[in-house]
């Protein structure tokens, strides 16, 4: 059995519309007006013990509340989904000892004590013994490069400092089950980078299960081999991260160095997205790269030509875009 099994989870929220004005407020007394909000729409997925997968969507896709139904958070509309061989929702204490939710723009701790006491009442409410937890801190604290910020109160630590203690938290018990909402949200290049070689330390080295939603597609991309992509409530992909751009990308960019750019107008081959001093990078349907690299070498003076596939981010910035076309239209 699956570590995580998801068959048409449904979640939809009835939300009262009110009329404007005065005359609207008291005629929704007598009578109210709902509209329903589809925020999840019939998700099917399986996760396998070990496996990191990353979770992505634009904002108001869904994520934050399928993540919420599989910890039990919220109740489904309609569906099933099983943690562990247990159901999210009937929240049965057990499974809360197996996994753990960290978002990043929700606070876990408290603010009021140094982030070593809350550990510790973390210690207290997970019934963790001391001498088991005193190593646990150590490792992690020593992994995340944070020892030093233990006894700081949780107000005083910048975000970044907050963060790493929120994570270790967040592990504390040493769940096997990790969903990660946002964790690098507001960090700094080298605290984001400090978090995500201890994820993929972790992840390795506990079999951890591990759902991460990110706007970060760095995390996605040094993290997670497989990744869901989810949009108005539904998936519509899912699978290896390099099959977005097989499946998705309809262009491909083409490289070029030349000694003397003025010579050639390389505008008509293509859309130029970069020009440095030693080169140029054209983007170019996939279905016209041969003739068009055959077209250029044959009218242009270059001394060299690369043919490279779009970066991840910008194809699925593009998928974005065009899913939020197809929404107005």
């Amino acid at each position: 059995m699956s570590a995580i099994e998801v068959k048409d989870l449904t979640k939809v929220y009835r939300t009262y519309k009110k009329a404007p004005g005065l005359w609207g407020a008291i005629r929704g007394l007598g009578r109210r007006e709902y509209v329903e909000k589809r925020a999840a729409e019939r998700i099917t997925f399986s996760i396998e013990e070990g496996e990191f997968v990353g979770f992505l969507g634009p904002n108001g896709a869904g994520k934050t509340t399928v993540m919420k139904m599989l910890s039990g958070l919220l109740n489904p509309t309609s569906g099933t989904a099983r943690v562990l061989g247990y159901v999210p929702w009937e929240r049965h204490d057990e499974m809360k000892r197996e996994l753990s939710l960290l978002m990043g723009q929700k606070n876990a701790l408290w603010w009021d004590l140094p982030a070593r006491e809350s550990l510790e009442l973390n210690r207290a409410i997970y019934g963790i013994e001391k001498g088991k937890f005193r190593k646990i801190v150590g490792e992690l604290t020593e992994l995340l490069d944070c020892v030093g910020e233990l006894d700081v109160m949780v107000r005083e630590l910048s975000l970044g400092e907050r963060m790493k203690m929120e994570l270790i938290a967040a592990l504390l018990h040493s769940p096997r089950i990790l969903f990660l909402d946002e964790p690098t949200i507001g960090l700094d290049v080298t605290s984001q980078k400090k978090v995500r070689e201890f994820l993929r330390t972790h992840s390795a080295g506990q079999r951890t299960v591990t759902m991460l939603a990110s706007h970060y597609m760095r995390d996605i991309e040094e993290l997670c081999q497989r990744v869901i992509i989810i949009d108005d409530g539904r998936i519509f992909f899912d699978g290896p991260l390099s099959g977005i751009i097989d499946r998705f990308a309809t262009h491909k960019m083409i490289g070029l160095t030349m000694k003397d750019q003025s010579a050639c107008d390389f505008g008509r081959f293509g859309e130029v997205v970069e020009r440095t001093s030693s080169g140029i990078r054209l983007r170019v349907l996939r279905s016209e790269v041969t003739e068009t690299c055959r077209a250029i070498l044959g009218n242009c003076e270059v001394t060299d030509i690369s043919v490279e596939e779009p970066p991840v981010e910008e194809v699925i910035r593009q998928l974005f875009r065009e899913q939020e076309g197809r929404v107005v239209e």
